[in-house]
């Protein structure tokens, strides 16, 4: 299912096998929240950017247009036309950010729909029965995603009871797959570390979670407040104690930075809704740092986004053109700046995967990372 085929220093270059095809690791995968890329992005353009894995949201699509409508519909992915893998997040992260409308139980999580104010339960097995309705190729367990500034007893006592809940998600998980009405009856669990900022509390989470020996295994809980020291410090720490031979993901991360730095310490799975959000409101992102398409100086600029870039906007638009049609409150801008971003990141793993394999990683992490810091043209 997870086969190494290089390694450079901690960087992995790998190739995941799923019912829905192969993924080339490290990869990022495109956020289509409500099983569409934010910014007017259809799978079509997906295939044509080098999109290998897209992920949707499980508290997102049972409130709209609610998970049982995609199953009759035959699963997410002829829903949204999408024939490649798709993961689906758990829901956690969403109930939990919904603060002050949340009562946590050992069951679950009970709180009101974002959307009309209704009373929502959730807890692992409404998770996976969510996303078994859905179909997608990953299912993520149902975790709890603390604060960051949380204190320690508070901290030590949600990760237990998120390890509790992950057993509860591959039994109920193991239950669904098994059922004759199941769409994808090969549908993975991949369990999510948890720990905020302690690094101890992190490593025996990671020990205890690797013995449920499932296909893949999520670093949680990061990039919501802490430093960029710390965050790195914490991967550092975590992914030496998660198995080996299955693909560790970072959820939630990150800049393109984060992610090289995260390649460089064992990570070999991401997601961001960064490229498609900075894209809606002009910023794109570039080998030299990430341009603000709205600035005068780009008011007779001819050139592309990037010259070195084949995405459909680098192609066949002038960056002046982007920055007027994002001035006129245009669609097609905003959709040309996410097109590029999400270009960027797809070729930009592309590239770490080459330099992997050639093992040359080190080199090109030097050569990025000081390109970034150049700032706009």
């Amino acid at each position: 299912m997870y086969k190494i085929i290089k390694t450079d220093g901690n960087a992995k270059r790998a190739v995941f096998k799923t019912v829905h095809g192969e993924v080339q690791t490290p990869v990022f995968m495109n956020v289509g929240t409500a099983a569409a890329i934010k910014g007017a992005v259809a799978t079509t353009d997906l295939h044509e950017i080098g999109t290998q894995i897209e992920l949707s949201n499980t508290y997102h699509l049972h409130v709209r247009p609610g998970d049982h409508i995609v199953k009759k519909l035959g699963g997410l992915h002829k829903f949204m036309n999408w024939d490649k893998p798709i993961l689906t997040d758990s829901g956690g992260f969403q109930v939990f950010s919904l603060a002050g409308l949340r009562k946590i139980k050992e069951e679950g999580v009970t709180f009101n729909s974002h959307i009309d104010g209704r009373k929502i339960f959730m807890g692992p097995e409404e998770s996976m029965q969510i996303q078994s309705n859905l179909a997608s190729t990953i299912a993520m367990a149902f975790d709890e995603c603390p604060s960051s500034v949380a204190d320690r007893s508070y901290i030590e006592a949600s990760v237990d009871r998120t390890t509790r809940w992950l057993s509860r998600c591959k039994t109920e998980m193991a239950r669904l797959n098994s059922l004759e009405d199941t769409i994808n009856k090969e549908q993975l669990l991949f369990g999510i570390n948890q720990g905020a900022i302690f690094p101890d509390i992190r490593i025996r989470h990671a020990k205890e979670i690797s013995e449920l020996d499932l296909p893949g295994y999520a670093i949680g809980g990061l990039a919501v407040g802490e430093s960029h020291e710390e965050m790195y410090h914490i991967i550092e720490e975590t992914v030496p104690f998660l198995p080996k031979d299955k693909p560790t993901y970072l959820m939630g991360v990150g800049t393109p930075a984060n992610i090289i730095e995260a390649v460089d310490r064992g990570v070999d799975f991401f997601d961001c809704v960064y490229p498609s959000r900075n894209g809606r409101h002009g910023h794109v992102y570039t080998n030299r740092g990430k341009l603000n398409l709205f600035n005068a100086k780009y008011e007779l600029d001819s050139r592309p986004i990037s010259e070195e870039c084949s995405c459909p906007a680098c192609r066949n638009y002038s960056r002046a053109y982007i920055r007027h049609l994002l001035k006129a409150k245009e669609m097609l801008g905003m959709r040309l700046c996410v097109l590029h971003n999400l270009h960027f990141y797809n070729n930009m793993m592309g590239e770490i995967r080459t330099a992997i394999e050639e093992e040359r990683f080190k080199e090109y992490k030097r050569m990025r990372l000081e390109g970034f810091m150049q700032g706009e043209d």
